[in-house]
């Protein structure tokens, strides 16, 4: 009858165990999800931030060429000081350009050269090793 009582006892501790874990499992989730939501408020706040920095920097950027058309024109024509930025502009847009270029040329093929070498390698082996 003693075995019996303790078999009942471990049986409701077991059944207990097993019902605080759901419970804790649960509320962990729901902490997480609640976490996850505050944290992409955030980032949603930040990314919306960023976009107007962008947005103001492209803008004071135009000022700043703007700026440099009117000095230029304090000792050359207008139109020849617009003319002069223009062309330095798209200088620095073509040199930017071809580096970038160089940079995309040298990512790509975008596969990891070393190792699909190194799995052909694996591969060669076990092809040897099943024909012997």
């Amino acid at each position: 009858m003693s075995s019996r009582t303790d078999d009942r006892s471990i049986s409701e501790l077991v059944g207990q165990a097993s019902e605080q874990i759901s419970h804790l499992v649960r509320d962990e989730m729901r902490l997480a999800a609640k976490e996850i939501g505050e944290k992409g408020k955030r980032a949603g706040i930040g990314a919306g931030l960023f976009g107007g920095a962008g947005l103001f920097a492209f803008l004071g950027l135009g000022v700043l060429i703007t700026s440099a058309i009117l000095a230029l024109s304090l000792v050359l024509a207008p139109w020849l000081a617009a003319l002069l930025v223009g062309v330095a502009l798209l200088l620095i847009a073509g040199v930017a350009s071809l580096v970038g270029k160089k940079q995309i040329d040298a990512a790509t093929p975008p596969i990891p050269q070393e190792a699909a070498e190194g799995v052909k390698a694996d591969i060669a082996t076990v092809k040897k090793g099943l024909h012997r």
